[in-house]
């Protein structure tokens, strides 16, 4: 677990609506350095929305979110810091299709970071060693499967050196046999002590790798604890509910 300090990410009082639909109730969350949290909660739920919020990907209308000390408003300065600290990782993986899988990973560091081409390239061959897709550096994203092109994703989401990993149900697009292969770069990442939200329906993932697991519904917070007590003893009828639906499959 993190250590006590001044949370990497603040979020007090979030509300969000598009339109009429108003999505995010008054979300109250602090992540620490180093924590792992998980959102699970039925579809329509808002938590791809909170996510979303974190790097001003989706624009809340009121409450505060301040990420490493960065208040996330208009501001387009202030967004783009925060981006550069903010790895995310999507559904359908975002790739850019003519490039190949090594000029995916250097792109934004070298155009973002400004940092140097040879640099950028010794980084971005090391985390696809990383995530046991070096060899496949010179391909394009096309020539891969789902679950390769999700780790070639999470590839290039750390060539920015992140403080923080956004995952939005990073395996719901895969066949269920690479769903495996793309835990297993995440539970590395966990180990190595990344600061994660992941909003996902693994449970497993949940229970081996969460400091905390939250459940959403209805644009609210309605529960969250440690796995242990959130998958054993949930206090809430609607966690209940869910967790009987989604642990009988």
């Amino acid at each position: 677990m993190a250590d006590v300090e001044s949370p990497i990410i603040s979020i007090l009082g979030l509300h969000k609506w598009y339109g009429e639909c108003h999505v995010l109730r008054g979300i109250d969350l602090d992540v620490t350095r180093g924590e792992r949290i998980v959102i699970c909660g039925p579809s329509g739920s808002g938590k791809s929305t909170l996510i979303r919020c974190l790097n001003r990907l989706e624009e809340h209308q009121q409450g505060r979110i301040v990420v490493d000390g960065i208040e996330l408003t208009g501001n387009l300065r202030h967004i783009e810091a925060v981006r550069r600290e903010i790895g995310m990782v999507f559904q359908h993986f975002n790739l850019f299709p003519h490039l190949t899988v090594l000029e995916n990973c250097v792109l934004a560091p070298v155009r973002v970071r400004r940092q140097p081409a040879a640099e950028a390239e010794a980084v971005a061959r090391a985390l696809l060693e990383r995530v046991r897709i070096a060899e496949y550096a010179d391909r394009y994203p096309g020539q891969l499967s789902g679950g390769q092109q999700q780790r070639v994703a999470i590839a290039r989401a750390l060539a920015m050196k992140p403080k923080v990993m956004l995952f939005d149900e990073p395996t719901s697009a895969l066949d269920p046999e690479m769903v495996n292969e793309v835990l297993e770069v995440m539970i590395g990442l966990a180990r190595d002590g990344m600061t994660m939200v992941v909003v996902t329906h693994e449970m497993g993932f949940a229970r081996s790798v969460a400091d905390r697991v939250l459940f959403m519904d209805q644009g609210e917070i309605v529960e969250q604890a440690p796995p242990a007590r959130f998958f054993t003893d949930p206090q809430s009828e609607r966690t209940r509910l869910f967790l009987s639906q989604v642990l009988s499959h």
